[in-house]
């Protein structure tokens, strides 16, 4: 095997004058030799970089755990219920009636006539109920999948 030359030429930027006649300092060359610039040496290239630390701040002061006396665990305990009970009882008394008190109690079997609907067989079977009610326990009673009925089917539908 022949080398011919494997040395590395570097041409020397040229130096620009001003027109006024006053010297510009030369530009600023590579320093000879392979990463000559770095103070250190360099890493592999296939070496990961190593992080040290998780980079959250956090204090180095020395902290004192203060313990928590059984009045105070107690106290918190006895807020909680009766804020949890307040709550209980103004849910309780905002609601609506539930449904078993407006929803007829008897069934009975019914026939849908021609070109009836859900919602109005359930206001012909039980007029004084809320018709949603009615028919969503029609729809469970049956169970049907969607709100369409043919013409002489028979349901079992809440009456009242």
């Amino acid at each position: 095997m022949t080398v011919i030359d494997d040395r590395q030429v570097f041409i020397p930027a040229p130096v620009y004058r001003r027109t006024s006649g006053a010297p510009v300092a030369p530009a600023r060359r590579r320093p000879a030799g392979p990463r000559a610039y770095r103070p250190h040496p360099a890493r592999p290239a296939i070496a990961p970089i190593q992080y040290r630390g998780t980079g959250v701040a956090f204090s180095r002061a020395p902290h004192t755990r203060r313990p928590v006396s059984t009045a105070v665990t107690i106290a918190l305990a006895g807020v909680a219920a009766l804020i949890t009970l307040w709550l209980g009882m103004v849910g309780h008394f905002s609601g609506s009636p539930a449904a078993s008190e407006q929803m007829p109690d008897q069934l009975a079997v019914v026939q849908v006539q021609a070109g009836e609907t859900l919602q109005q067989l359930a206001g012909r079977v039980a007029p004084d109920a809320p018709a949603g009610q009615v028919m969503q326990r029609i729809r469970d009673l049956n169970k049907l999948e969607s709100a369409s009925l043919d013409a002489g089917q028979t349901l079992i539908a809440p009456i009242g």
